[in-house]
């Protein structure tokens, strides 16, 4: 992906602030045991009348306007999304509607919590042959599916959007991408209803089983336990070693695995940046919520390595290599 380059980000994360008090009282936690297991103060979860497509559409204005560009000017239009506004048609459908861009073409992508990075790589190809400009936006409206009672789940997901407008021959290079998928796991994370493989009927809604469920035990065993070895390997096939590395992004799933994970890669010059301590889990729109909130803090210098590091259900992991 020589020649695409990141031209501008945006991110929208609701108004409504959500407590580890609030969120826990029906989990049967408190603050203290919340930030114990997860380093997670607080989240944002969206209004009545907010569904994915809207946080989507408010990041991407955000970042149109961060690169200088119009929506006329797109070409393409992906949204990285496990909770659209519908199972059909694509919540890149009603983004496309709202933003005024008729010109593009408009798909989702669903890799989970690593849809961005997925994302990224699949605007690669559509930018090769219809060239102009792309925008690729994570948003997630976790909250919506969540079961109130399940402390494991419920005290780790906000809502929120962020989103990357790319283009060819300026802004941060894209150097390198790198995606997985580890499938003999699918099961570890799941919405068990609401497919074709069960569809969300009564007995189903009786069961709860259209709520988001997660073996954390295991999924935090499965980061640990690959996430530097995948990253060692990435680095080595993008020609830099770990001392190059000057940022450091990753998937912003918990606090205290993060802690954990970040020891073992010993990127030693490298700035972590956070935003769950405030935001919480936000899926999809993890990674480009909190590239958006470094950059527009002014955080990265010129010819800066950043490291974009993803994992979700699937299981998926993907990498990105950002020369700034």
């Amino acid at each position: 992906m020589s020649d695409i380059g990141i031209l501008g980000t945006g991110a929208y994360v609701p108004d409504r602030v959500v407590s580890n008090d609030e969120v826990g009282a029906a989990a049967g936690v408190d603050d203290a045991w919340i930030v114990l297991k997860t380093a997670i103060y607080e989240r944002r979860w969206a209004a009545a009348d907010q569904a994915t497509s809207d946080l989507a559409t408010a990041a991407g204005r955000a970042a149109l306007e961060s690169a200088g560009i119009t929506a006329d000017q797109l070409s393409v239009i992906v949204v990285a999304t496990s909770t659209p506004d519908r199972p059909q048609p694509p919540t890149a459908a009603y983004v496309q509607h709202r933003l005024g861009a008729a010109g593009a073409a408009a798909f989702d992508v669903n890799a989970v919590c690593s849809g961005s990075v997925f994302a990224l790589s699949a605007v690669e190809s559509v930018l090769a042959r219809r060239g102009g400009h792309a925008l690729v936006i994570g948003a997630d409206v976790y909250s919506r599916i969540l079961n109130p009672a399940d402390r494991k789940t419920v005290v780790l997901f906000g809502d929120g959007a962020g989103a990357l407008v790319l283009g060819a021959g300026r802004g941060a290079r894209v150097r390198h991408i790198a995606l997985h998928t580890f499938s003999e796991l699918a099961g570890l994370i799941e919405v068990p209803a609401g497919g074709s493989r069960l569809p969300c009927d009564q007995p189903a809604l009786d069961a709860g089983l259209q709520y988001f469920a997660m073996d954390g035990r295991e999924v935090r065993r499965f980061v640990v336990d690959n996430l530097p070895r995948l990253t060692k390997q990435f680095l080595h096939e993008a020609g830099v070693v770990p001392d190059d590395i000057r940022h450091f992004v990753p998937h912003q799933a918990n606090g205290v695995m993060l802690d954990t994970v970040i020891a073992d890669l010993a990127l030693a010059n490298a700035t972590t940046h956070l935003t769950l301590t405030h935001y919480g889990n936000t899926g999809a729109a993890s990674i480009p919520i909190t590239l958006d909130v470094a950059a527009r803090a002014g955080a990265f210098g010129p010819g800066e390595l950043i490291l974009l590091a993803a994992f979700g259900g699937g299981m998926a992991a993907g990498f990105a290599l950002v020369e700034w």
